[in-house]
């Protein structure tokens, strides 16, 4: 085998369709665009999109924008905010008491950022597995939440 003897598999090349050459290359008179209408004539062409007139896909769907329809209930909390609140247990009333989460949330999660000074119990919270370690470190404890019972 030699390079100049390559060529492309047999059937994988077809020749380009010349339109509008007369009557024998069956391509001729109106050149494979049908008889009449807007798509048959030069420079006849709508918009992406367009469907004869009928409301068009994209403005049938309702526009939701970037706001879920279910957002995220679980707010997250800095360790090093944790210091910040005098209370012996942590949980979700006292970051609620402290202004801590937002008012759509419905549970919490602390994670490792900031430092930790004191010895602190967390309970009924998400915890990372770095905040855990922090909070162990000093002395503290974690209790996580009870998972809801399957059925």
């Amino acid at each position: 085998m030699r390079l100049n003897e390559l060529s492309p598999g047999i059937g994988s090349k077809s020749k380009r369709k010349r339109v509008g050459r007369g009557i024998g290359s069956g391509t001729g008179k109106t050149g494979g665009r049908g008889h009449k209408g807007q798509k048959s004539r030069a420079g006849g062409f709508h918009k992406v999109g367009f469907e004869g007139g009928q409301m068009p896909f994209q403005r049938r769907l309702p526009k939701r924008g970037f706001t879920p329809l279910h957002p995220n209930a679980i707010a997250q909390v800095r360790l090093g905010d944790l210091a910040q609140i005098d209370a012996e247990v942590i949980d979700f009333a006292a970051l609620v008491a402290a202004k801590l989460v937002p008012s759509g949330a419905k549970t919490a999660k602390v994670f490792l950022c900031g430092k930790l000074e004191k010895k602190v119990s967390v309970s009924g919270l998400g915890v990372t597995k770095g905040a855990k370690s922090a909070i162990e470190a000093l002395g503290g404890s974690v209790t996580m939440p009870e998972a809801p019972a399957s059925e």
